[in-house]
């Protein structure tokens, strides 16, 4: 899956529990952070080689293995308030992306990026399906799609976004800019406990 659809994939499992602004931060980074491992394509690019091969040899490799997603879990544990609950969402985005590379990053080659989940330990056991679509297909689109649709809502009803991970006057310019176009969700609370009393 495309990038951008993975950190969309993490931010809405980032915003299932009640955790900090830092915490959503991990969650969400986690599910994306694995492709880093793709990042040799760059070295490939530069260097003209005809054939990508760091690219080639670690993508799906370096950050897609348990080992990987330990080490993501024990960082957020580290620096949490909440660990426990962070951990887990942390533990959960990182399969969610390594089952979203599964499902929907097949080249236009035809090769499925198969993932050795259990490196460094062992190389026995190769995660892939046959069901694979290409990373272009209508179904990675949709998921992107209704992964948006989710960040929009969450901005606009609980006032946070993924820009909030870099910025909070950001975060907060996008959510006014919601809220003028739609409506302002605290308005309207303020209004129903105003009418209570």
């Amino acid at each position: 899956m495309n990038p951008v659809t993975h950190l969309l994939i993490g931010w809405s499992i980032a915003n299932t529990c009640n955790i900090n602004r830092r915490e959503r931060a991990f969650v969400t980074i986690t599910g994306v952070i694995p492709d880093l491992d793709g990042a040799g394509i760059i070295w490939d690019f530069v260097t003209s080689d005809k054939y990508p091969s760091l690219y080639v040899k670690y993508h799906h490799v370096l950050g897609h293995n348990i080992l990987f997603g330990i080490l993501l879990c024990l960082s957020a544990f580290c620096f949490s308030r909440r660990r426990a609950v962070t951990a887990l969402l942390v533990f959960f985005s990182f399969h969610i992306h390594l089952l979203g590379d599964m499902a929907g990053s097949m080249g236009p080659d035809g090769y499925q990026w198969p993932i050795p989940y259990l490196l460094p330990f062992s190389n026995a056991w190769q995660l892939a399906w046959s069901g694979q679509w290409g990373l272009n297909a209508w179904p990675n689109f949709a998921v992107t799609f209704i992964t948006g649709l989710i960040m929009f809502y969450i901005a606009w009803k609980r006032g946070i976004s993924p820009l909030e991970m870099f910025s909070v006057k950001t975060n907060n310019a996008f959510v006014l800019a919601l809220r003028n176009r739609f409506g302002d969700t605290t308005k309207k609370g303020e209004n129903k406990k105003k009418e209570k009393f």
